[in-house]
């Protein structure tokens, strides 16, 4: 986190641990107020990467899951990095400014992926960089987040994954009422002042919370390598391309779509429990006994109690049964709709 906007968010009672904003003092009214209110966050505990030269679309077109043809001035897309066996290193979201790509993935991730593709860069004229500190991410959701948005800059880019720039900021459009802005870090203390007349400040898991709402997966130390990406739903919302060349894990990919049959998906869920619930922790069916059917993907406090998961089960322990946290017969997993159709 940039140090004078970690030192702003401090002197407006951000409690901060690890880099990230747990909370402002009242954690569980701050998870209503995303659920009924509209709301403010800082997103700094995503890391992003900054691709620049020539050869940039080039290259990260051989190296991602996504089209990234498709990405222009207004337009982002959700994507992912894989194994040559098809498993997941990263999810990411990413984005053109005019000059380069953004890569916005979880900071917990960022040294790996640098790295990992630092290592394709070979003769290609790329360069990769860290931007996590020299920008500012801000979100803001809710019922008066769009017209916050439009009466901030004049207009909201309204396209699912629109973008919209102007001089000092870009807007990014992730769902109907939820918009990420990426601004510098000195102007950042003035535009977060004035989204305060709209919208109350909350702390990182609020803002996780709307991405497990939203069904969108963010892979993390804990899930790295566990899933192809259709497993994680990444085709409903975008972040896999059929049609390109290839990439790291395309054939696994591309032969999953085609030829074979998924045997998981993702499943939004809660889990009613005062235990703490995290990433990679195990799922069991009765249909599996001790052999697990499961993993979280990721998890967040519910305002309706206990946590709201994203979880990779196979598919017929769901249809047949019971799922339950980390053993067999101990919290159970109540299976809610997603925001967007699957093809089973």
């Amino acid at each position: 986190m940039n140090l004078a906007w970690q030192t702003y968010l401090q002197s407006r009672n951000a409690i901060i641990k690890d880099n990230c904003i747990t909370h402002y003092g009242d954690a569980s009214t701050e998870l209503e107020n995303t659920r009924s209110g509209t709301i403010l966050a800082d997103l700094s505990h995503f890391g992003l990467i900054y691709f620049s030269g020539e050869d940039a679309s080039t290259f990260l077109q051989s190296q991602l899951s996504c089209d990234v043809r498709k990405i222009d001035l207004y337009t982002a897309q959700y994507g992912s990095c894989c194994t040559p066996k098809g498993r997941m290193l990263a999810s990411f979201l990413i984005w053109h400014n005019g000059d380069g790509y953004f890569m916005q993935l979880p900071m917990t991730l960022y040294t790996t992926i640098e790295k990992h593709l630092s290592m394709f860069v070979l003769r290609s004229k790329v360069k990769l960089a860290d931007n996590s500190n020299t920008l500012v991410r801000i979100g803001i959701a809710g019922k008066h987040a769009k017209a916050a948005i439009e009466k901030t800059f004049d207009s909201a880019p309204c396209p699912h994954l629109g973008v919209v720039h102007n001089k000092q900021e870009s807007i990014l459009c992730l769902a109907q009422n939820r918009f990420e802005i990426i601004t510098t870090p000195e102007h950042a203390p003035k535009l977060w002042k004035h989204l305060r007349k709209y919208a109350v400040p909350v702390g990182k898991s609020c803002w996780e919370w709307l991405d497990i709402k939203a069904g969108i997966p963010i892979i993390t130390p804990a899930t790295q390598e566990q899933f192809v990406p259709q497993m994680t739903n990444l085709e409903a919302i975008g972040g896999i391309s059929f049609q390109k060349g290839c990439y790291p894990g395309q054939e696994i990919v591309s032969r999953t779509q085609y030829l074979g049959k998924l045997k998981r998906r993702m499943y939004l869920a809660n889990i009613l429990t005062t235990e703490h619930i995290e990433a990679g922790n195990e799922l069991y069916s009765d249909d599996m006994e001790e052999q697990s059917s499961g993993m979280i993907v990721n998890a967040a406090p519910s305002p309706d109690g206990g946590y709201d998961v994203l979880a990779v089960i196979q598919i017929d322990s769901v249809k047949t049964g019971k799922i339950y946290w980390k053993i067999l017969n101990g919290p159970m997993l109540e299976i809610m709709p997603l925001p967007y159709l699957l093809k089973y």
